[in-house]
This record gives C-alpha cells, structure tokens and sequence, in this order.
C-alpha cells in the first residue's frame, strides 16, 4: 500500500523536473560532472546513519515523540540504535529542556534500594514495539546514590549558562556495591521483560562526556564507575556488550590522553570492581561536533572540528589490536554542540530549520565514510544528535528532526539513505571537494560543492547528491549531469527525489503561510505533507552500452536522490 501511493505521487508530480530544467552554471562555477561507475566498489553501504540520540528521555513516549519514532523506523531498513540521556536520573518523569528522570533508584530510611521500573519500561517498550534498539546510557547519578545529592533537579532554559544544568546527578556514588548492584538489576530486568536474545542485541555503554561538565569526578573515579557498572552488567548477562568512552572533543590532547588511558584501562589495568587485569570493552564510543558561527550576519559552517575529531577516533581505535576490529560508534555526531540551544540565543543556529542542515547532512556523512575506508576500522553507526522538542515554540531552532509533528528536511535526508544499500560503488565529481580539504577548512571555496555518494544492491542502484557550501546563501538550481556505468541492463525505472526551496520542505511552506505559532488544523495538515520526502520524477529509460546519461538542477544547499531499479 505504501509503496503504490508512492508511486502514484512520483507519477503525478513527474512533470516537475522537466518543467523547471532550464538550469545555470553560476558565474565562476565549472559546470558539474559526475561520474558513477556501479561495478567498482568500494565497500559496504553499512545503515551507519541509522541511530538517533537525544538529551530528554521522558520525550519518547509523548504524542509528539512516538510520532516521530514512527517514521524513523519506518524510513529505515534495519532496526534503529537509539540513546538518550538521564535514565537513572531521579525525579517524576515530567520532561524539560536538558532534562528526564525515571526515578528507577531511591532509598527507604534504611539505605535499602527501592527500584521502579515503569518510566524506563515505558521508554524501552516505545523503541522495542517499533523494531528499534536502544543503545542503553547507564547513567546518570541518582539522588540517593550521589556524593552531592543536592542541588538536584534543574531548571535550564535556552540562554541560560549551559552549566546550569550540572547537579547531583553529575557525581560520584556514594556506594559503588550499589551502583553495580543497579546495573545488575536494570539488565536483569531488561531480560526479563524482552528475552536474553533481544537484549543481547542491544548495545550497553556507561555515562557521557566524562572530560567534560558531565562528570564531577576524576579520571580514575570514572574507570571505578565504567568497572563496576560493567561487572553489574555482564553478572547479569555475560553475552552483553558494553562500551565506552563516549568522550567530547575526541581530537583534543586532554579527550586523547583519556581514551588512551580509558582503552589501556581495559586492556591491561586493575579492574576495580573485580581486582583482575581488564575491563569488558565490546564497542568503543566517542563524540564528534562541528563548529558553525555568524559571520556578517550570515551563518557559516564548520565541517572540519567534526571531521577531525572522527578521524581522531577511528586513529585512536586502529592503534591497538585489541580495538581495531571494535564497533566503533560516534555518541553524538553533529554540527554543533547544544540541540537545546534555539536561534534566538544563538543566531548561529538558524541552519536548523532549512536545508543547510540537510545538505551539511549529507555531505558530511560522505566523509564519515572516506575516514572508515582510510582507516579501515569496523565503523557502526554515528549517532545523529536530534529527535523532537515536546510543545514548543515552531520552527524555534531546536537541532530536532521534527517541529509539533511536522518533519523538517533534513529527516528527508535520513529517508534517501533509507533507499540506499547494498555496497558503496565508486564516484567522479569534479566540483566535489577533497577528503583533506575538508578536513583543513570545510566547503568554503569560491565554488560550492556538488558531490555524490552512491550504492548498488542486486537490483537496483542510488546516487545521493548534494549542493553544499559552508555559508548560508541561496542559489539558484546549477546544472549537472549523472553518468551512470555499468548498468547490468538495457532499461531501468529512474526515479528522482528531492529537497530544496520547493520541495520536502515544511520550513519555506511555514513561512509562506506567515510563520503562525498557532496553525490551524488545515494549515498543519498542510505543514505535515510539506515535511515528507517528495518524488519530481519518475521515468524509464534505455541504457548505451551499460550507460545513462541524466541532466539534473540542484539548488544551492539542495540534496537529490536519484534511484534505478531493474
């Protein structure tokens, strides 16, 4: 059923691209090539893009979330990772900005632990019954357990120093046989609940940022923490994975010096919850941010911090035979570094709405995978830090996938590479930028970048394009042509998908309808159909010896997706 009303709106809108194919190359700019060669591959189209993350656990199970989480596993073809912040976190369960409890631990007057698990059932119960895994944060501290139980809750609001939001969850346990004793529980639980072999499949790693505010102790307190939760864990199921570090600012000295010291820890150290050499370490876990600013009033990105701070830990992880092979997941990996943080406190992030954040998307996770190949390491998946922000403001800047229910496009983006599988084949594109440029100075030369990822399975084949630039410019559509090789037929089914200005964009239909913070039924209606991933054209065509030849327009900071089948 899905597939035919796809279809019938590939057919029906299948004039568009025709319709606006008088194209231009902007003065300066080389008309652009591509070249795609579907019998050169290059290595696997892993779902590496299929895991989600976000700071408000209690989020998962409102109206809004559970819509949300719908589409995510319904664009993907593979079960979606998901982590979230604050699930040991004490409280009542009522969700905020940079906050979530689930009052899973407390104490009775004697000290003796009280564990409740229906907030946390009803979180895991959201992803289980949607397909989804979650990739489980122990952490953080709960009120009774903390070194510095008080102050405790907080109440951040965007503006506000960041710090704010660091409390008693942030410490140290008093007790560190109680601490291992929760982590027992909770797996114990989780098996109970879903079965050994469903929980066995997900992935387990211990707190967040331990460098940074997140983490009010030292180095060595946290290794104390990573063992004892660990032992808690695999007590209770030796087959589970657990992993760490999940640290910030993976390229720093100071973030180096604690991954290295972490993975020698585990390696070769004095387990502190058991006192034998080693600690479990299944996945190896880091961050990667990017770094946009204003400039002039125009917004400029910074892919390079991002890149860098990748390329740090895919080196780090191929260093060491223990943990070259490792699955290598990125915590968090995104343009910046406060998903909270609106443009109204922060004008810098007025990327969010539109479609630099989709186009900086796709062209940054191209590079995600010219690291794994260049370092060869078992690259998992990088956790895109954006999910939703319950009854707020619309369109108010959040780094979400979603505003009120209407989905903005860069998740039209995670819908393209839901289309895209089987292996990476190799692409020619003569405006697409260097691996180590990128690296260097992002996308910021006289001419934007029009690049191209591109995948082939058994029957059918999709090349990802983008036109992105660092600065926060429109464009008119420039003209490009797709050479596709190779093809194992002589007629194929084309369809071309796309977001722009005018298309899969609920952002520019808002604003055309005078940016109302309180549409009508009609109007969100309206706003929800905006959001979907559009089809431009649907066409069959005959292939030359193998080839095809296409002609496409892409605006400045538009991503296409052009898909064969046979």
């Amino acid at each position: 059923m899905k597939q035919s009303i796809l279809i019938s709106l590939c057919v029906a809108l299948s004039g568009t691209l025709s319709a606006q194919s008088t194209f231009q190359t902007s003065a300066g700019n080389v008309p652009a090539s591509i070249d795609v060669q579907l019998g050169q591959v290059v290595g696997p189209m892993k779902p590496v893009w299929a895991w989600f993350g976000y700071d408000e656990p209690n989020y998962t199970y409102m109206k809004d979330g559970k819509k949300l989480l719908s589409e995510i596993a319904a664009l993907s073809p593979v079960p979606v990772y998901v982590r979230t912040h604050s699930l040991l976190v004490t409280g009542d369960g009522v969700a905020a900005l940079k906050w979530g409890s689930t009052n899973v631990y407390t104490e009775d007057a004697n000290g003796k632990p009280i564990y409740d698990w229906r907030i946390i059932d009803s979180i895991f119960d959201t992803y289980i019954n949607r397909g989804m895994k979650p990739l489980v944060q122990i952490g953080f501290m709960p009120q009774a357990l903390s070194t510095h139980p008080d102050p405790y809750r907080h109440y951040w609001k965007p503006g506000d120093p960041y710090t704010d939001i660091i409390t008693g969850w942030a410490y140290p346990p008093k007790d560190y046989d109680k601490w291992r004793e929760l982590a027992y529980q909770w797996a114990r639980h989780s098996i109970e609940r879903y079965g050994q072999k469903e929980v066995e499949s997900w992935y387990w790693e211990v707190w967040n940022e331990p460098n940074g505010h997140y983490w009010k102790g030292t180095r060595e307190e946290f290794f104390k923490l990573y063992d004892y939760a660990a032992d808690g864990i695999k007590k209770a199921l030796p087959t589970a994975r657990i992993g760490g570090i999940n640290i910030a600012g993976t390229s720093g000295k100071t973030a180096t010096e604690w991954t290295t010291q972490f993975i020698a820890h585990c390696i070769s150290g004095t387990n502190y919850a058991t006192g034998k050499t080693g600690a479990p370490l299944d996945a190896l876990l880091f961050h990667a941010k990017g770094s946009p600013k204003l400039v002039n009033g125009i917004v400029r990105m910074n892919m390079s911090p991002q890149l860098r701070d990748i390329a740090a830990g895919f080196r780090i992880a191929a260093s060491y035979p223990q943990t070259k092979d490792l699955p290598l997941i990125i915590g968090e990996s995104d343009p910046e570094g406060c998903a909270a943080c609106g443009m109204a406190t922060n004008p810098e992030n007025a990327y969010r709405n539109g479609t630099l954040y989709s186009s900086y998307t796709a062209a940054s996770f191209a590079r995600k995978y010219l690291l794994a190949d260049q370092y060869a390491i078992n690259f998992l998946g990088a956790v895109s830090w954006s999910f939703e922000f319950e009854d707020q403001p619309w369109f108010y800047g959040f780094r979400d996938l979603a505003t009120n229910g209407a989905d903005k496009p860069v998740l039209n983006v995670f819908r393209m590479f839901g289309m895209m599988s089987g292996d990476r084949v190799s692409v020619t594109a003569n405006r697409m930028y260097p691996l180590e440029t990128v690296l260097d100075s992002s996308i910021r030369g006289q001419q934007t970048e029009i690049g191209a990822l591109a995948a082939k399975a058994a029957k059918s084949a999709a090349v990802m394009i983008w036109n992105y630039h660092d600065e926060d410019k429109k464009g008119a559509a420039e003209a490009l042509t797709l050479t596709i090789k190779d093809i194992p037929v002589k007629k194929v089914n084309v369809k071309t998908y796309l977001i722009d200005s005018d298309h899969s964009n609920s952002y520019e239909v808002w604003k055309k309808m005078g940016s109302p913070q309180q549409p009508t039924k009609a109007q969100i209606s309206q706003l929800e159909k905006a959001g979907k991933l559009q089809c431009v054209q649907v066409v069959q065509k005959n292939t030359t010896n193998g080839e095809l030849k296409l002609s496409l327009g892409l605006q400045r900071q538009a991503v296409a997706l052009v898909t064969l089948n046979w």
